[in-house]
């Protein structure tokens, strides 16, 4: 069993995002010490791309804010490096094709692979294109995870055979963001892919209260929450780790409730 699919084994997991390097490394450090002694089970590292489609205002401020600050892909990896010291959970590495394509994908997978990361997330590869990185992500142990959205209908069975680590389902259409409701059909969507793969699945995109985590673990395997956790950061900067801390505690506590 890989490192990302047993965190799901006693529990529903729960998956914060943070984006590297806003404001700076050092605050990013104190978020995910925080997340971890508050029930983290995986955690997506944002590596910062200057365009980053599949995200909404939020995240975008804070990859413009990442770069701004000189944080690059070399310091993330060293700074990965020395936080694989201190945390035990898996990380993730999650960006976009064009960061790996312009590092050179053997050379970052190898990289993520020595920094002690678990898996891979490029939100703008289709299942149909992830050949260009899968082949290199399974020589280095680093497991490309999968997405299916409310769009994916048919393609879904597809994915699911395919998946590793775990799949991440889209709980809406459009970007990332903070979201009152969740309108899809999140139970239909995670039925077919149960019926495909042994592979967990957990719910991204849109999730943004402790009870919607509740509610869409409830449903898959786990949650994942980025957008409300980079607005904390956004708005308290070096002061954000307590009150990142509070919120993951409130969420993960939510999501271990349902399982």
């Amino acid at each position: 069993m890989s490192r990302i699919t047993e965190a799901f084994k006693d529990h529903k997991a729960f998956i914060p995002f943070i984006t590297c390097g806003d404001p700076d490394l050092e605050t990013t450090r104190a978020c995910v010490l925080e997340m971890v002694k508050n029930g983290a089970d995986i955690i997506e590292l944002g590596i910062p791309f200057s365009d980053p489609t599949a995200e909404g205002p939020v995240i975008m401020e804070a990859d413009n804010r990442a770069l701004k600050s000189g944080v690059t892909t070399d310091k993330i990896f060293e700074f990965t490096k020395e936080l694989r010291k201190e945390v035990d959970v898996p990380f993730l590495y999650m960006t976009y094709a064009n960061v790996v394509f312009s590092y050179g994908t053997e050379k970052f997978m190898k990289a993520a692979s020595e920094a002690g990361v678990s898996g891979l997330i490029l939100p703008d590869v289709p299942y149909e294109e992830k050949g260009d990185f899968e082949e290199i992500c399974d020589r280095y142990g680093v497991e490309l995870i999968s997405m299916i959205t409310p769009a994916s209908n048919d393609r879904i069975r597809m994915i699911a055979k395919e998946a590793k680590g775990y799949i991440y389902v889209v709980s809406s259409l459009g970007v990332t963001g903070e979201r009152s409701d969740i309108t899809a059909d999140i139970g239909s969507m995670v039925k077919l892919v149960k019926e495909n793969t042994d592979v967990p699945c957990a719910v991204g995109f849109g999730i943004s209260s402790p009870e919607q985590a509740g509610s869409m673990a409830a449903l898959s395997d786990g949650a994942i929450v980025g957008s409300s956790i980079v607005k904390i950061v956004a708005e308290e900067g070096a002061n954000a780790p307590q009150k990142v801390g509070a919120l993951v505690k409130a969420m993960s506590d939510a999501v271990h409730k349902a399982s």
